[in-house]
This record gives structure tokens, C-alpha cells and sequence, in this order.
């Protein structure tokens, strides 16, 4: 975790003032909301800006959107701005050799704690990869220092582990809700996707930061956020059939994507290339595929203009579709900086246009509505990937203001996530944590049980003995009553097993035996760093009341001991208090 120990604190008086009224709360979550609406429109001006100047283009045109791009700056222009990212990335290392940490990793494990200057290292990388063509969103970058601002400014009051999670997610609900002029969207991506579930205690805060950050960005209507619907015809019954079917393709063509950013990886690690060239060379193909259609290039705001998408012809299409996944495979998968939701609310339309017109073949007398599937195949397809299906569907809810098309959306999304789940096991970014050896599948807070560990919880004051020591001399030396357990240790220190008194003194234990025969557990011991959840695992495959702790580092030397009653009772009360937290009880 990237985290400085450094930030700017508020007055005393002030944070004790903040931590006892709800209502400040509130105050602070439309603070950030205000700021990550701020950060929507700079992020933006300064994407535009870098397209203006690299590509030739009015500040107020959408690099997607182009006809055409002059050939050579399509090459250049990407490849040249891969290599200088992937220099970049280099000299950052050695500054700061720790990764950053994401909203959704921040508030599962670290109780919403971000980095400022991490967040915005990020925001200016997807900024960079962004800008040079690469196929990559902004709305990561979006959240990422959104967040982080949001995450900082509750640290600056101190807030509780609960509070400080919520701050988090106000400032990702600003960001999506000015992104996509969509503030239920904005709310529920929080509460799905970086809070891990919606509890009344969260509900003010982030919905007032959705909403002030949906107004801050739509005040500047020229930048074009959002997205642009067309007139939508009925929507039928039989819709909401086939939206079944849809779901299950979207979800089977999300997990196709999300593997092959991965498998690009662990190519191009394979090839042992110097770093900056891999997405120098990410950023060259992407380029070749821009001079065959511009419309692969950046996140795909410009060319999603539903009037467009379904007045081109079909083949043309499958065309776009097809490259616009290459291109944002080999943009991520080369190691430019961003995200996959706009891209894949732009492939998911062009899917849909060619669902509806396959269907049509398949059975003329439907002539389904292309604008409709166009909304479904976006909502489907983004739902694999980016996760929270009530967020899609309150995207389009809010994109077409249609209730019944909304319905089918919701239909799509359910059999879509819960296909990607079923098979895949993770949204893109939990998978991205996934590879790197994390196993969290949400931005459900479990921080606390990490940190509750065996160290913090074993008693320290053990009793060792000799496991040498004839049985004789120990019922000497431990009448009955005096010690539940005693450690045994051989004549190196080393753990040996676990005596217990009780059992020493049985009638039917022979006094000529020695220690060793009596030894229990001399092969399960604790280390000071597990968990408590493997502590726990541990207790029940070993079937044990009590173990004994050990040095996690090669050396078998006895620390503590920890019972399996105390664990339970720690882990109960933790989580008695986590879910007080959560309801707003304290």
C-alpha cells in the first residue's frame, strides 16, 4: 500500500466536531463530489487539449469521431507516446517502487486509505495513454483521483475505518455521475463496485456527491460527456426473452476480452523486451488499426453517436467491433494506463446493432428496434467487465429515460454477470488484483481481518519445558491445576509439541514414559502473521483447542499460544463491530 505518512490535518476541535455529527458527513461527501466533478472536466480539457496538439484537430472534436487521420501521426503519435510512458514507468520505480493502490483495493483491504500523489501519478498516466490514441477510458483515472482526493480529505478529519471507505466511494460516485451525466449511475457504481454494498448509514453522502458532481460537469456542455440516445421504439415482451440470450453473448465475449489482456501480458513478459517497448509496440498496432478506422482510437466517446452506429452498414460494424477489442487489448495489455468501461459501452452498441441484425435475418418478422439493443448490448458487455449491474442499468435508464427498456437491460445484465461470474470469477479489476496474488472479489471491507492476526491476538506468556524431561519430574513440577498446557522445546529452543497438564497426571499415563509420549500438535503451529481466518482453518484441520506460536521465519522457537475459543471471540466481536459500522450504530 501506498500511503504517505504525511497529510494535512484539520483542527482539532473541528475533527472531533466532524466525527460526532452524521451531518458532516454529508457536508464532506458534497465537497468531494464538487471536486471530482472538477477533476471530470480537467482530466477531459486535458485529453482534448493533448489530441489537439498530437493529432491536428479542433480542441472541441473527439479523436474518435475523425473520418480520417493522417497516416503518419496514427503511427507515431501512439508508439512514440508508449515509449515515453514506458520510460516513465521506469524512473518511477525507482521512486516509487510500491504500485498504487485503486478505490476498490483501498476500501476492501486498507479501510479506504489511497495515496494523493499515487492517484494522481495515475490520473496523469491514463491522461498520457489517453491522449497519445491509445485505446484506453479516463473514467479509471477518473475514480482513481477522485477518490484519492476524497480518501485524503477524510484523513485529514480522522474518520472512522467505515467513514473513510464512504469518502472513498463519494468521490468515484462524482467521478461516473459526471462522466456519464448519469448521477443513479454514479451512486450505484459507489455502491457496487467500490463501497461493496448500499447501507442507509452510505446513502446521503454518496448521493450527494453524485449529484454535485453530475452538476459541476454538466454546466460545460461543449465538453459533450455522457451519452447520446436516440428515439427508442417499444420495447416488447419478446425482448425480454432475447435479452436473455444477449446477456449470456456479452458475457462470453467480456471474459474473451478481459483473457486476452492477460494472455498479451505474459507474451510480451515472455519476449524479455525492455520494458518501454512493449507499449511502444502496444501503441504502434493500435496505431496501424487506426489508419484502417479512427474510431479504435482513445476511449470511443465521439464515436458513440447512436444516429451513426446504426445507420452504418453492417459490415463495417463487425468491422469496428472487431478492432476496437484488438485495439483495446493491445493498449492495456502493453501497459498503457486506463480503463475498459467506455470502451466496452462503445463495443457493446456496435454488438448490439449486429445482434438485432442477425436476429432480423434469423426471424424477419421481429424487426427488432436497432437503437434498443444498441443500449442492451452496451449495458450487457460493460457489465462482464466493469461488474455492477445495477450501475449499467441505471445508465441506461438515465441515457433514454425508458422504463421498459430499462427492464430489459436489467435482464441482460443479471444473465451477464452472473455468466461471468459463474465462469470468469471476477470483474476486470478485481482480476487485475487476482494475477497479482490478491483474492478479493469486491470492495468488501476485509482489511480488518488481515490485520487481526495471530500475533496480535496470542498470549505472550508461555511456559516451556524440556521434552526430555522425564514425566516424573514434570507432575513434580506442574501439580494438576497449575497450568492448563505447557510448551514443550528440544535442547536447541526448537518447538517440540504441546503437554497438557491434565493429561500428565491420568492414572493411566505411566510415569517411566517420558514427555513424547504425551506430545500433541508437533507438527501444526501458528505464525504470528496468519490471519484469522486461517488461524481458524488451521484450529479445524488440526481439530485442536489450543497451538502454539512460532517464528514465520525459517526458526522453529515458540513465541505464544493462541486458543481457538479466544479467536472465535475476537473474530465474532470484530465482526459484531464492522457491522455496527456499517449500519451507522456508532
Amino acid at each position: 500500500m501506498t500511503t504517505s505518512s504525511r497529510y494535512l490535518e484539520a483542527p482539532r476541535r473541528l475533527r472531533a466536531f466532524v466525527r460526532a455529527h452524521e451531518t458532516s458527513l454529508v457536508v464532506l461527501a458534497a465537497l468531494a463530489g464538487t471536486v471530482g466533478g472538477v477533476v471530470v472536466l480537467a482530466m477531459s480539457v486535458a485529453v482534448a487539449g493533448l489530441h489537439a496538439l498530437l493529432f491536428n484537430i479542433s480542441i472541441h472534436e473527439r479523436l474518435s469521431a475523425q473520418p480520417l487521420i493522417d497516416s503518419l501521426r496514427a503511427l507515431l503519435v501512439p508508439s512514440l507516446g508508449g515509449f515515453v510512458l514506458g520510460v516513465a514507468f521506469l524512473l518511477l520505480l525507482r521512486w516509487r517502487p510500491a504500485r498504487e493502490v485503486d478505490p476498490i483495493e483501498a476500501n476492501a483491504l486498507y479501510g479506504g486509505r489511497m495515496s494523493f500523489r499515487g492517484s494522481v501519478i495515475v490520473a496523469l498516466q491514463t491522461i498520457w495513454s489517453s491522449g497519445v490514441g491509445a485505446s484506453v477510458g479516463l473514467e479509471a483515472g477518473y475514480t482513481q483521483l477522485s477518490s484519492g482526493l476524497a480518501a485524503s480529505l477524510g484523513r485529514a478529519f480522522h474518520m472512522r475505518r467505515n467513514d473513510q471507505r464512504i469518502m472513498v466511494g463519494c468521490g468515484a460516485a462524482a467521478a461516473i455521475a459526471g462522466a456519464f451525466g448519469a448521477p443513479l449511475a454514479g451512486a450505484f457504481y459507489a455502491f457496487e463496485l467500490v463501497i461493496g454494498g448500499y447501507t442507509p448509514a452510505s446513502l446521503a453522502p454518496v448521493g450527494v456527491a453524485a449529484v454535485a458532481g453530475y452538476f459541476v460537469t454538466h454546466g460545460f456542455a461543449e465538453l459533450k460527456l455522457g451519452i447520446a440516445v436516440g428515439a427508442v421504439g417499444d420495447v416488447l415482451g419478446r425482448d425480454l426473452a432475447i435479452a436473455v440470450v444477449f446477456g449470456a453473448l456479452a458475457a462470453l465475449t467480456g471474459i474473451t476480452i478481459m483473457r486476452g489482456v492477460t494472455l498479451l501480458e505474459a507474451v510480451l513478459a515472455k519476449t524479455k523486451l525492455w520494458p518501454p517497448l512493449r507499449p511502444a509496440l502496444g501503441g504502434l498496432a493500435v496505431g496501424g488499426l487506426a489508419v484502417l478506422t479512427p474510431q479504435v482510437m482513445s476511449s470511443g466517446h465521439g464515436a458513440l453517436h447512436f444516429a451513426s452506429i446504426v445507420s452504418m452498414p453492417l459490415g463495417f460494424i463487425a468491422f469496428v467491433f472487431v478492432l476496437k477489442a484488438l485495439a483495446s487489448i493491445l493498449s492495456l495489455g502493453s501497459g498503457f494506463r486506463g480503463g475498459l468501461f467506455f470502451a466496452t459501452l462503445f463495443m457493446g452498441a456496435l454488438g448490439g446493432r449486429l445482434f438485432a441484425a442477425g436476429v432480423d435475418i434469423v426471424w424477419p418478422g421481429l424487426n427488432l428496434d436497432p437503437n434498443a439493443y444498441a443500449v442492451i448490448g452496451m449495458s450487457a458487455l460493460s457489465a462482464s467487465v466493469i461488474g455492477g449491474p445495477l450501475t449499467m442499468s441505471f445508465i441506461a435508464l438515465e441515457s433514454t429515460g425508458n422504463l421498459w427498456l430499462t427492464t430489459a437491460v436489467l435482464v441482460a445484465v443479471i444473465i451477464s454477470t452472473t455468466i461471468t461470474r459463474e465462469l470468469f470469477g471476477y470483474s476486470f479489476a478485481t482480476w487485475r488484483l487476482h494475477l497479482r496474488g490478491e483474492t478479493i472479489r469486491s470492495a468488501a471491507d476485509v482489511g480488518w481481518i488481515r490485520d487481526l492476526t495471530v500475533g496480535r491476538m496470542m498470549r505472550r506468556d508461555l511456559t516451556t519445558v524440556d521434552a526430555a524431561m522425564p514425566m516424573e519430574e514434570f507432575r513434580d513440577k506442574f501439580p494438576p491445576g497449575s497450568k492448563t498446557q505447557v510448551v514443550a522445546v528440544d535442547g536447541e529452543g526448537s518447538y517440540a509439541g504441546l503437554v497438557l497438564v491434565a493429561e500428565a497426571h491420568a492414572p493411566d499415563i505411566q510415569t517411566g514414559k517420558g514427555l513424547a509420549a504425551i506430545l500433541h500438535h508437533t507438527d501444526v503451529v501458528l505464525h504470528p502473521g496468519m490471519n484469522i481466518q486461517e488461524a481458524i482453518a488451521v484450529f479445524d484441520a488440526a481439530e485442536a483447542e489450543s497451538l502454539a506460536v512460532i517464528e514465520g521465519d525459517g526458526d522453529r522457537r515458540p513465541i505464544g499460544t493462541l486458543t481457538e475459543a479466544h479467536a472465535m471471540r475476537r473474530y465474532a466481536e470484530e465482526s459484531e463491530q464492522r457491522r455496527r459500522e456499517v449500519i451507522g450504530e456508532v
